[in-house]
């Protein structure tokens, strides 16, 4: 090599720097191996890494050759802001109204590119066996949260039980409802009471995560929004990346992959049978993304 002609001096300053470089560059190496690999696994940021669903995902995306690390978090407010400062490749946890009051509130760019369920958010009642028997001026408990709110307005709206002001836009609240053309009234409540308030009521939303606990058999809801339902769209769970990262090909494998029999039967079964997969393209998921933030900005 032309290398080896230059002389000792050279040779041994050559050798020195490869010294330094070997010492203070293994973070350095990592990041140059390709995304995905063993040396440099694609980091997703959820909440509850225990869920059975991914182990198997894990399983299949290694034998697709793509290596992952499943980073867990405790609480919700933890994976954007790390995956915005780049501590992660990736998370799925949250809905995308999660997701488009993250990006306003901090002016960000995080970006869905895939989808995996519906949680649905359901009407039970103790006093009536279907939607039909609530009465004209019926009282109806709805979680007084922002989020969850809005979601139970537009369950009691696509129910037929109420309408809603066609400006109420992706975040209404019981000041949207036009009461002339709505049967029933709502009472807003901690959305842990809407269990307890089913003895004094006709019926109420019950968030998914309050429906086991209660002993309420999801069999038995009245009456309840899916992956289809237009109300439901702001509440798509997804995958989701830096903007800038939005069309990576690995990433886009990695939802290809989660979206496998295998791995949503299992996310299935951890629901209770609750969920309802949703496969929407990040194309949509990212229009309503957009028309969702626009409605937060304004």
């Amino acid at each position: 090599m032309t290398y080896a002609r230059r002389g000792a001096v050279l040779a041994a300053s050559a050798a020195l720097a490869l010294t330094l470089s070997a010492c203070g560059g293994a973070a350095s190496s990592d990041a140059e191996a390709e995304k995905g690999s063993e040396e440099n696994p694609v980091r997703i940021g959820v909440v509850g890494a225990s869920d059975p669903q991914w182990p198997i995902f894990e399983r299949l995306a290694e034998e697709d050759g793509i290596h992952v690390e499943i980073v867990n978090f405790s609480d919700y407010t933890q994976p954007n802001p790390a995956l915005s400062q780049g501590e992660l490749d990736l998370n799925q946890f949250q809905h995308i109204l999660y997701l488009a009051q993250y990006n306003v509130a901090d002016d960000q760019d995080l970006t869905p590119i895939g989808a995996t369920a519906v949680y649905p958010l359901a009407l039970y009642s103790l006093e009536h066996g279907d939607v039909e028997e609530i009465p004209d001026g019926g009282e109806i408990a709805i979680p007084n949260d922002v989020t969850n709110q809005a979601r139970a307005l537009f369950v009691l709206e696509e129910a037929g039980l109420l309408t809603l002001a066609e400006d109420a836009g992706v975040v209404p609240d019981p000041t949207d409802i036009v009461e002339e053309e709505s049967s029933v009234t709502v009472s807003p409540v901690d959305a842990n009471q809407t269990v307890v308030a089913l003895d004094s009521v006709d019926a109420s939303i019950v968030n998914n995560d309050f429906v086991d606990d209660a002993g309420l058999d999801p069999s038995d809801a009245l009456f309840q929004d899916s992956a289809e339902s237009e109300g439901a769209r702001p509440y798509i769970n997804v995958w989701a990346s830096r903007g800038d990262e939005a069309d990576n090909e690995t990433y886009a494998r990695l939802v290809e992959i989660f979206q496998q029999e295998e791995v949503t039967d299992a996310l299935l079964e951890n629901s209770g049978g609750t969920a309802s997969l949703a496969d929407q393209p990040a194309e949509e998921l990212q229009e309503i993304l957009a028309e969702v933030e626009a409605s937060l900005s304004e």
